[in-house]
């Protein structure tokens, strides 16, 4: 009797625990939260500002529009794929049916590092991601440990570029403004990381002088080997030098921190340099677009839009519309970053969420 009475206790004491806390068995599976601009945005854009994105957009995997800048899926979409869990949901929409437990994906199309305080600059995407840490605990939706174990993948910069070379700046002028971009992105991983965050993959930004839309509206034409613009990648070169740097700062300075660096300009280059390799053609011209070769890419007439052309198959081209990448090209750089050849340390990207 009194060893009943004893086992009814510890069952009792064990359910009001759970009530006075509030705890729940916690998911189990791979958390993923992303922070990033167009490259990375699975439908932020739209759900957030209401924009839309016409069709021939998502035409290859989802045969519908979903937001994302392609034809199909995203680089992160296929590193999702590879740890088997579900595609992000992006955080701004609320019909996505997602409950976020899988972690949520805070990049915007357009989105910067600078200015700071604009919709959705990546201080922005933070204070969001704060924002959602402190509400997805009172729902045990994700505890600490989940927010401790979790992968926060950052991929931007690259419209901060782009940003500075519109303001018509020497090229010395620019290079002195990539500091301060490098170390914001410190800024939003000291952040996190104070949130309990320790694991952290980042990428660096890709050929800029490479996007057809850039070589179809710069005028002057400092062209390399491959016909991509020499300054424009030049300055990708050294963002990516200081990006570098700050991520081996921030292992020496951070405990217990794991911080990979991921030279994606190296795989896309690459993919433009070797294009027959893989099995492109024309790896400067935009599958969707106006103005045919060699760049099809025309800012009044960007695809989507009435006037708009889009190739038969996607599939042999680099460029989707002058800007993003094929689902084919995407397919290729996210299986050469799960090789670990390109990261820093070579780190596979499933190590973090090993449970």
């Amino acid at each position: 009797m009194a060893f009943s009475f004893s086992i009814s206790a510890i069952l009792l004491l064990v359910l009001l625990s759970f009530s006075v806390t509030g705890q729940q068995p916690s998911y189990k599976g791979p958390i993923v939260f992303n922070f990033g601009d167009s490259n990375s945005d699975t439908g932020g854009l739209v759900a957030g500002l209401g924009y839309t994105i016409n069709p021939p957009y998502g035409r290859t995997f989802f045969r519908r529009s979903t937001g994302r800048m392609s034809d199909g899926r995203l680089i992160i979409d296929f590193l999702c794929q590879s740890l088997n869990t579900s595609l992000l949901a992006p955080y701004l929409d609320s019909l996505s049916g997602s409950k976020f437990t899988n972690g949520a994906n805070f990049a915007i199309v357009g989105s910067s590092i600078f200015p700071k305080r604009i919709p959705f600059s990546l201080s922005i995407q933070v204070m969001q991601f704060l924002h959602f840490k402190a509400t997805a605990g009172s729902k045990d939706l994700i505890d600490d440990e989940g927010f401790r174990k979790a992968l926060y993948m950052i991929d931007i910069g690259q419209n901060d570029l782009a940003q500075l070379f519109s303001k018509n700046l020497s090229f010395t002028q620019i290079t002195e403004k990539i500091p301060p971009i490098t170390t914001e992105i410190k800024k939003a991983v000291k952040t996190i990381y104070d949130q309990g965050g320790r694991n952290f993959w980042i990428h660096n930004t890709g050929p800029l002088g490479c996007l057809p839309q850039k070589l179809s509206s710069v005028q002057q034409r400092d062209m390399d080997t491959y016909g991509c613009l020499s300054t424009y990648n030049a300055a990708a070169k050294l963002f990516n030098v200081g990006l570098r740097h700050t991520c081996d700062e921030m292992r020496f300075e951070l405990k217990d921190v794991k911080v990979v660096y991921v030279d994606v300009y190296a795989i896309k280059y690459d993919l433009i340099a070797n294009y027959t390799k893989y099995g492109f053609t024309s790896p400067l011209m935009a599958c969707c677009g106006n103005g045919g070769p060699p760049y099809n890419y025309n800012m009044r007439l960007t695809c989507g839009y009435p006037g708009s052309q889009v190739c038969e198959d996607g599939s042999q081209l680099i460029s989707w519309d002058g800007i993003h990448y094929t689902e084919a090209a995407n397919t290729i750089v996210a299986s050469k970053i799960l090789s670990t050849d390109y990261s820093i340390p070579p780190i596979p990207f499933d190590f973090f969420v090993r449970s």
